[in-house]
């Protein structure tokens, strides 16, 4: 029966991509803009945030040389000068992409979307190691619907960007990709490396916490997504004992101590808050901040289960705790995880009493030289450098174009 349900959900998404794939094509009547590039993140829910982000400031950087177009699902985000947010519907999404020289793009691209052949898709991704299986690497739980719309979508792609040798050996099954794949590094791990002292400044002032005050960051990872042919997102209480979580860290790193919290940009879509059941005074909700990686930089700590953000962290050598309550669960829905989470650098909990202990446990010189070993044995690169790389690919484009009009003016 299911079986069944998955052909005829494929065939409609196929019929609907046909129809897609035709109107793009004639909007390609329209002259391309060799100033323009679309950024999206997160399929339009995510606001000014992730790698596309931080390409996006590197370009706004070096002068007003392009048209800079951000694609978004809520009008009420927030971007800076020099950004002009669109509604992501299907006619304006359809008219930009089809008339932009440059996409940039955490992830997949609408099944059906037409590129021309002198348009430049950048596929920065928003995982760079990853503890959940992606694409191939989930075996028999991968929906046909979901190999489908990957396979589609990095054909469209003419570079996929990686932070690591595991990534670039990996991303040909995870993505099912096998274009050039680009080791420049996550651009949104810049700010970990180049700008912690401000922003740990920052955001306290923002939040009103105590510049002196600790914070210990809660993101657990997205649930489902793609399952059965659907997108699914699971917002359960979490089991954490946040209570008990203060009085651990009180006692282990001494200070005032506060918790942000944080959903998944998938989830923060529909709810505006993390789920609870008891809120404590110093527990602050994150969650529509649009980027994580800015909210990362100013935590003393950081929780979370099978995000890969755990190992953004620890570029900065900031102690990082897994509280992993549904393990059994999860594998069985998502699949056998890409990693051996007990012999990972950072510690496993499965119950509070285990997050507790492992936090007392903790052993800083020992962890550090752990995440030095694990960075090194990898081929991770994450120098502050990244967002560079991508803007110089998507520069030396544009110089190419220039070349060529010039060549085709003069006849050479």
């Amino acid at each position: 029966m299911k079986e069944i349900s998955d052909e005829i959900t494929v065939r409609k998404r196929k019929r609907k991509a046909r129809l897609t794939y035709v109107f793009y094509k004639l909007l390609w009547v329209i002259p391309l803009d060799h100033k323009k590039i679309v950024f999206t993140a997160f399929e339009g829910n995510g606001g000014f945030c992730c790698n596309p982000r931080y390409i996006a400031e590197e370009i706004l950087r070096r002068g007003n040389r392009y048209h800079i177009i951000w694609l978004v699902n809520d009008m009420n985000r927030q971007f800076p000068k020099g950004i002009k947010k669109v509604k992501n519907t299907f006619l304006r999404r359809a008219y930009h992409l089809a008339t932009a020289k440059v996409w940039v793009d955490n992830s997949r691209k609408a099944f059906g979307t037409a590129k021309r052949k002198n348009q430049l898709y950048i596929q920065t991704w928003h995982a760079a190691l990853e503890l959940k299986p992606v694409g191939k690497f989930r075996g028999e739980l991968f929906p046909k619907i979901a190999c489908l719309i990957s396979r589609y979508d990095s054909r469209l792609a003419d570079y996929v960007i990686s932070n690591s040798e595991w990534c670039t050996k990996r991303y040909p099954k995870m993505l099912l990709y096998d274009g050039e794949i680009i080791k420049t590094g996550s651009p949104r791990c810049d700010i970990l490396m180049t700008k912690r002292e401000q922003i740990y400044k920052e955001i306290r002032t923002r939040y009103g916490i105590p510049q002196n005050a600790k914070i210990v960051m809660f993101s657990p990872t997205f649930r489902g997504g793609s399952q059965k042919g659907e997108r699914q997102v699971f917002s359960e209480t979490p089991t954490l004992d946040f209570k008990r979580l203060i009085k651990t860290l009180e006692e282990k790193f001494e200070g005032e101590w506060y918790i942000l919290l944080r959903l998944h940009p998938q989830l923060a879509v529909s709810y505006k808050e993390m789920p609870l059941q008891d809120r404590l005074k110093h527990m602050l909700d994150v969650s529509q901040e649009d980027d994580m990686n800015e909210l990362m930089a100013a935590a003393d700590v950081f929780i979370t289960d099978y995000s890969s953000s755990a190992f953004d962290a620890i570029n900065m050598y900031l102690p990082v705790f897994l509280y992993a309550d549904d393990l059994s669960e999860y594998v069985e829905e998502r699949g056998k995880l890409m990693w051996n989470m007990r012999r990972l650098p950072f510690s496993v909990a499965e119950t509070n009493n285990e997050l507790m202990e492992n936090i007392k446990k903790f052993d800083p010189d020992k962890y550090k030289e752990n995440i030095f070993l694990f960075l090194q044995h990898h081929g991770v690169l994450e120098d502050g450098q990244a967002s560079k790389r991508v803007a110089d690919i998507i520069e030396e484009k544009r110089m190419e174009d220039v070349r060529q009009h010039i060549m085709a003016q003069t006849g050479r």
